[in-house]
């Protein structure tokens, strides 16, 4: 049988539409397919976790064309399906699956827009200096503090950063907890934007303003995996640990900055004496 040329299914997506055209119209519908299933990963992608209902609506497409496009997404291994996180009481019934990238699915996707996020943010930069860039970022996490906000503010305030760690890690970022002298570390092990950010910080910086909103005390940045080192680290200082610091002078462990967060602007507030 003579071979069809299937065209480019985009970085999730291109290597498994090259596997299924055995045959002609196999071929002929993975191409056609293939752009629509690239909106369906994207939108994980930028939004999150999402049922089928939702993509449907988000996206304009019928909930069975959005099935068959996730179905198809899951077997490639570029999704899994899940079930919600509960926050709160739970309605009868039981609640719909989302669907997330995995890993690998995940990686692909974002390596192959890492040159097109850094050339978008040079030309904003060129055409609107710094502050446009810190203008973006702060628009981009300002979506993240919206969905993250309900599950942080459902636990109790000393739950809070696990809460918030819970959130990232649904969001690729496979975040943990772990204690510190004087509070927290909240430990992200992937970012997803660490090439573009290293070139860009303002999108660390703009993160770390928004995990202090949703905290509700100022925290610091440690270390980032965009400039170099293998976590990104923030400190949560406990409060009861900053009312015990007052007094020790400026020198106190929750003033002193670490050497490698110099180029965040989000340090921990002085303590006045």
């Amino acid at each position: 049988m003579k071979n069809v040329r299937t065209l480019d299914a985009g970085p999730i997506l291109r290597a498994t539409a090259a596997a299924r055209a055995t045959t002609a119209p196999a071929a002929v519908a993975a191409a056609d397919d293939s752009p629509t299933r690239e909106r369906v990963a994207h939108s994980i992608l930028e939004h999150g976790p999402s049922t089928a209902a939702v993509l449907a609506e988000r996206l304009s497409l019928t909930p069975a064309a959005v099935r068959r496009h996730l179905d198809h997404l899951v077997d490639d291994g570029a999704l899994e399906s899940r079930e919600p996180r509960s926050y709160g009481t739970r309605g009868r019934g039981r609640p719909a699956k989302v669907f997330v990238l995995t890993d690998s699915g995940r990686d692909t996707f974002i390596q192959a827009y890492d040159d097109l996020a850094a050339s978008a943010l040079r030309f904003l930069s060129e055409a609107g200096g710094p502050e446009a860039v810190t203008a973006f970022a702060r628009r981009r996490t300002a979506e993240l503090e919206d969905r993250y906000r309900p599950a942080v503010e459902a636990v109790p305030e000393s739950e809070r950063v696990q809460a918030l760690a819970r959130a990232l890690t649904e969001d690729g970022y496979a975040a943990s907890v772990r204690a510190a002298p004087i509070g927290d570390q909240l430990c992200q092990h992937h970012c997803p934007v660490a090439h573009v950010a290293a070139e860009f910080p303002q999108l660390c910086e703009a993160e770390t303003e928004v995990f202090a909103r949703l905290l509700g005390r100022h925290v610091q940045r440690l270390a980032t995996i965009a400039h170099g080192d293998g976590v990104c680290t923030t400190n949560v200082p406990d409060p009861a640990s900053l009312t015990g610091s007052r007094g020790r002078g400026p020198n106190n462990s929750a003033t002193k900055r670490h050497p490698s967060a110099r180029h965040l602007s989000t340090p921990i507030a002085r303590i006045p004496s």
